[in-house]
């Protein structure tokens, strides 16, 4: 099975609450991971508000194009629960 965001929330500061394709509900802290020409931008946090799931790619974006692979998000957030 290929692993999928399905939905995104932002909580604050740099933080989400993702739901993935297995039913896995994360949260994670993406403040150190925001480095490099792509990411830097979205140390503000208004642009890192923007947040969203692109349906195409499975995954979260910004409008600037910046994503993490949905792996990498899976792997690096803290499950919080199973949706029902």
């Amino acid at each position: 099975m290929f692993l999928h965001v399905t939905r995104v929330l932002y909580l604050k500061d740099y933080k989400l609450r993702l739901e993935f394709n297995d039913g896995k509900i994360k949260e994670l802290d993406l403040k150190d991971e925001l480095y490099g020409e792509v990411f830097e931008p979205l140390i503000d946090t208004e642009l890192f508000k923007k947040v969203y799931v692109n349906p195409d790619t499975g995954t979260i974006e910004w409008p600037n194009g910046a994503d993490f692979a949905p792996e990498f998000l899976y792997e690096t957030g803290q499950e919080i629960r199973r949706s029902a």
